[in-house]
């Protein structure tokens, strides 16, 4: 099973930061872990900070030795630190702590997630996601419109068009089942990343067509 395991690596020169991103990219240190390229690990860095991502445990176990000798050779003080990938909960884990291996966790896990991200719209004052509907008329949007602002949902009303705001991805797609069901016939609804988010992530432009 190919799982994403983390190091972090962190320096307190960017030099030596830069040198040993260099070096690993340029395989020097590769032979210590693996010469297959689908076992390759991935080197990254930011600043004085360096984060190697392998495919399994073993591999970034070699790896933490194989910098950490490349570290004492040098006389670099690093910390080092390791991390193993959630996809549930997604977020980096302590490498012990074991995937959810039944319904109950994995429910436990994904409802953490989902609280994360309405701790996280109400810290940026706008939601992470929404659901664009495209009503046949201007009354049946203006109606549903009503109804969810009635309801405390925050939405958008243009024309035919809804844009209702939610606070993480399940509930966006929760609500959008809920508004295919409700509206009337002809209407469509699907869920996208709000127009602050993706300008955020991606520095884009979403325009609504008319």
């Amino acid at each position: 099973m190919n799982d994403d395991w983390r190091l972090q690596i962190d320096f307190d020169d960017e030099a030596q930061a830069s040198l040993l991103a260099g070096r690993l990219d340029a395989q020097q240190l590769q032979h210590d872990l693996s010469g297959e390229f689908h076992d390759r690990v991935i080197v990254t860095r930011d600043g004085a900070r360096v984060y190697l991502y392998s495919g399994s445990r073993e591999q970034a176990l070699r790896a933490r030795s194989a910098v950490q000798v490349d570290a004492d050779r040098h006389g670099w003080k690093v910390a080092i630190d390791f991390r193993r990938w959630h996809p549930i909960a997604e977020v980096w884990e302590d490498p012990d702590k074991e995937l959810p291996a039944d319904n109950a966790a994995r429910i436990e896990e994904r409802e953490a997630l989902m609280a994360r991200e309405r701790e996280e719209t109400e810290r940026r004052g706008y939601p992470e996601f929404e659901v664009r509907v495209d009503l046949p008329t201007h009354h049946d949007a203006l109606r549903l419109a009503h109804q969810l602002r009635e309801e405390g949902i925050p939405t958008v009303h243009r024309w035919r068009y809804l844009l209702v705001g939610a606070t993480d991805e399940e509930s966006a797609r929760a609500l959008a089942e809920r508004i295919r069901l409700e509206a009337p016939a002809g209407s469509r609804a699907r869920v996208e990343g709000t127009f602050a988010a993706v300008q955020r992530s991606a520095g884009a432009f979403a325009v609504m067509a008319s």
